[in-house]
């Protein structure tokens, strides 16, 4: 098993251009399909600690899923990270995880940050 997750959509430009820049530096991350695979709220409060951020700065607010779920810009992090349970659309992505670190592959050199 890889030491590195990959948060990957093979749908979006970015994490597939993170996923390749791991692969070209010789690294096969565990690529989690969090589309098909959601993450409950427990995974993503631990997502967001690795990630050194909250809720607010990890959920996409142009999603159709945003103004489903209610949610506004005064939306407690509790209903973030609920929404982002129910609705793993609203997970930005990639989010590439190494350890107790992690990072938003945006721009997907941020992965870089890993290595070392």
């Amino acid at each position: 098993m890889s030491e590195f997750v990959i948060y990957h959509n093979p749908r979006c430009s970015k994490s597939r251009t993170t996923l390749a820049l791991l692969q070209d530096k010789g690294i096969e991350p565990e690529v989690v399909l969090y589309l098909e695979q959601s993450p409950d709220e427990g995974a993503i409060r631990d997502l967001l600690g690795r990630l050194g951020i909250a809720a607010a700065a990890l959920v996409r607010k142009g999603e159709d899923a945003y103004r489903e779920a209610g949610l506004s810009a005064d939306s407690s992090e509790d209903e973030l990270v609920a929404a982002m349970a129910r609705f793993p659309k609203l997970i930005e992505r990639p989010i590439v995880v190494k350890g107790a670190r992690a990072v938003l592959g945006r721009p997907p050199e941020n992965v870089l940050s890993l290595l070392d």
